[in-house]
């Protein structure tokens, strides 16, 4: 499903507008970006957590050389799914 096609669910099942809803999907995403993007959690009981994770150093292979390159460490983002999410997936 893309983007287009998740509004166009959401649509039906809110009976709003499109234009209301894409607004509303844009929103969300900023949202969800500003706070993550500060190391801040966004939980949503029900669906799940987005959120960082710190990733260590570590030593990497160039695929086509095969030559080992250094990899930082940084910062990643991480989504972990609600225990009702998990289920339904099932």
């Amino acid at each position: 499903m893309n983007k287009s096609e998740f509004i166009t669910a959401l649509q039906a099942k809110t009976g709003l507008a499109k234009a209301d809803v894409t607004k509303l999907v844009n929103a969300y995403g900023e949202v969800v970006i500003e706070a993550v993007s500060k190391g801040e959690d966004v939980r949503l009981i029900g669906f799940g957590t987005f959120g960082t994770s710190e990733r260590a150093a570590r030593v990497g292979r160039n695929p086509h050389t095969g030559q080992e390159i250094q990899i930082p460490a940084g910062r990643v983002v991480r989504f972990s799914a609600s225990a009702n999410f998990k289920e339904a997936v099932k």
